[in-house]
């Protein structure tokens, strides 16, 4: 391994120990809070998010807007990722300003704002994907994908079961079901939908608006590109020890 691909290894057995952590009392505690603002807010408000999560997540098995690949002339880690946070950059700084003037737009525009999000997120994920030379017109890369948002996006009890499917993914993916349909979009849509909800219903606050959504779209597009590039690091590792390929990642952390 170069230097650089032995500092990624750690900081990947590091975030991968992070994946397996169980939920501790701030999580719990979180998640006690979490269910008593969703209890305040209006059931028009949840519906409304809700549909939305399920519709553009659906899309993205089908969404021709997702589906342009970048080939990548590149060939060592170092070289994939370099242009990988070059992107995640770029989305963060576009989902922050997005964020800042949705939120100066009042209520409604704010809430406008949800799909837009989630669409800024699932491009800056195809992106990170082609860059790392997944093929993102197969089915099983879009689900992989899926899987990023849910990993990044989820309590820390659904985060550990999610981290065990992703793991060794190459193996596993080839006894996945054809079926979409298969795929358990209701846990996935409420638990996105419970996550963001505490830090994104600020937004809706008329005066701070603005600066929340800056600020919270920010940190939230850089979770997800830190998240997606773990993830795609796990895979890197993994496939070196495949038949024929000498180990470089240990069996478990």
């Amino acid at each position: 391994m170069t230097t650089y691909e032995e500092n990624t290894r750690q900081e990947l057995l590091k975030w991968q120990h992070k994946m397996q952590k169980r939920p501790n009392f701030v999580d719990r505690t979180s998640k006690a809070v979490q269910d008593k603002v969703n209890s305040i807010i209006p059931d028009k408000v949840h519906q409304a998010i809700t549909t939305t999560i399920k519709q553009m997540t659906r899309a993205v098995l089908t969404g021709a807007e997702f589906t342009t690949s970048i080939t990548p002339a590149r060939h060592s880690l170092e070289e994939i990722e370099e242009a990988a946070r070059k992107r995640i950059l770029f989305y963060k700084r576009a989902g922050a300003a997005e964020g800042g003037i949705t939120g100066a737009g009042g209520f409604l525009l704010a809430l406008a704002e949800f799909p837009i999000l989630i669409g800024i997120k699932l491009k800056l994920l195809f992106e990170i994907a082609a860059i790392y030379g997944r093929p993102v017109n197969d089915y099983r890369e879009r689900l992989f994908i899926l899987h990023i948002f849910q990993l990044t996006f989820s309590s820390q009890k659904q985060r550990q079961e999610v981290f065990l499917k992703m793991k060794d993914w190459q193996l596993k993916s080839q006894d996945l079901p054809e079926d979409i349909h298969q795929f358990d979009w209701k846990t996935f849509q409420q638990e996105y939908r419970d996550y963001i909800d505490l830090a994104k219903m600020a937004q809706l606050i008329p005066g701070i608006g603005a600066a929340v959504g800056l600020i919270v779209n920010y940190r939230l597009l850089d979770k997800l590109g830190k998240t997606a590039m773990n993830a795609y690091r796990m895979r890197w590792f993994e496939e070196q020890t495949l038949p024929g390929n000498k180990a470089l990642l240990p069996q478990s952390v």
